[in-house]
């Protein structure tokens, strides 16, 4: 009974408040502390990075502390040198300060690769040799010659180089063809809505060269110019429309989606 009564006791009851109120007073402060160190609800969106130099990119990012670094390079001829082309987390994820965010880099100076050896083979094959080592194919030269689209020279900035010649990597080799002995003629490819890279592999797969490239207005970044599409070209496509071997095709780009929307009509007639 007496072990009772102390349980009732005014004493015990005064204690037994102030322990639940000071660990109710602990698990707060634990609570604030770990918001605090979490930065509970201050998610940050992440900003489009591309087109930017790394130093612009931490500028940038200053204010919300995030940490930038470069986890690899490529070249591309395409893009503005020593400027980032992608990025991780991408642009607009909801992040916490202080988050590192990793970029890809547009190398300044390219590596050197060897030349390979692509006289004699076909078209289709010294495409792939040289994508291999990084080269791309420049201008396709057709000749008279019975080898129809057999490689019989290989040029490097108006000259030929030979196998083994050490050359930037990303440079342009222009291919000397054969087209027969006759005016061959072959499909014009339809390139509305392929990407620059996609329709670049696909004229020089048809045995054509690689015209003007325009971007209209609505190209306003690097995130833009890779995300472009083909709206128009020149020749256009029609069914069963041919046109020589080594003719150029220019094509427009943009990001408009209005522009395709409006597809037979406009792109053929433009």
């Amino acid at each position: 009974m007496t072990f009772l009564k102390f349980l009732i006791s005014k004493l015990f009851l005064k204690n037994l408040l102030y322990a639940v109120a000071l660990l109710l007073g602990f698990f707060l402060i634990f609570f604030i502390v770990i918001r605090i160190y979490t930065h509970h609800g201050q998610a940050i969106a992440v900003p489009d990075l591309a087109g930017l130099t790394v130093d612009e990119a931490k500028i940038l990012t200053k204010k919300n502390q995030f940490r930038i670094e470069v986890a690899d390079s490529v070249f591309n001829n395409d893009l503005p040198k020593g400027t980032i082309i992608e990025q991780n987390p991408m642009p607009g994820s909801k992040v916490k300060k202080k988050r590192r965010v990793f970029v890809i880099l547009n190398a300044v100076n390219p590596e050197s690769v060897k030349m390979p050896n692509t006289v004699g083979v076909s078209h289709r094959q010294a495409e792939a040799m040289l994508k291999n080592l990084g080269l791309e194919i420049g201008k396709l030269i057709h000749v008279p010659d019975i080898a129809i689209n057999n490689v019989l020279k290989q040029r490097f900035n108006g000259a030929e180089i030979l196998e083994g010649d050490l050359i930037p990597k990303g440079s342009k080799i222009d291919l000397v063809l054969g087209r027969g002995l006759s005016d061959q003629k072959t499909q014009i490819p339809n390139l509305f809505e392929s990407r620059l890279m996609d329709a670049k592999s696909r004229i020089l797969q048809s045995a054509f060269n690689i015209g003007a490239v325009i971007y209209d207005q609505s190209i306003l970044d690097g995130t833009d110019s890779i995300n472009a599409k083909v709206w128009r070209q020149y020749p256009s496509y029609e069914d069963n429309k041919l046109l020589n071997l080594g003719s150029t095709i220019d094509i427009w780009l943009s990001v408009d989606s209005l522009k395709f929307l409006k597809t037979d009509t406009l792109y053929l007639n433009q």
